[in-house]
């Protein structure tokens, strides 16, 4: 459990010590790539409380979950059309139903202990 910790805690130092910038262009593709990788991460770790986590499920999941966004951007790019809100909705609605339930295996787990 320590090692997705410590890795995490490096990527927020990392990413808060490097200067970037996005240009505004790009700023539909990143918001639905962050998203994409939440709704995967957050799934992964509901699975593993779960015991149902498969790491080639995981995987495939991240990569199709960003490739989909990302083509849904960009042809709505291509028609004028904002088709990553579509994206942006269904990965939000994911997300905090995965936290909801990540809370209540956690809060489970912590009341069992609790007996």
């Amino acid at each position: 459990m320590w090692i997705p910790l410590a890795a995490l805690v490096a990527g927020v130092l990392l990413g808060a010590s490097i200067p970037l910038q996005v240009p505004i262009f790009y700023g539909r593709y990143l918001s639905v790539a962050l998203l994409a990788a939440l709704d995967s991460s957050f799934g992964g770790l509901r699975a593993g409380l779960e015991g149902k986590y498969d790491n080639t499920v995981f995987i495939t999941g991240f990569f199709l979950n960003a490739l989909l966004a990302a083509g849904l951007t960009y042809v709505g790019d291509r028609l004028g059309v904002e088709l990553y809100f579509a994206a942006l909705v269904a990965f939000g609605i994911r997300i905090f139903n995965n936290l909801g339930a990540i809370r209540h295996l956690l809060l489970a787990a912590w009341r069992k202990r609790q007996r």
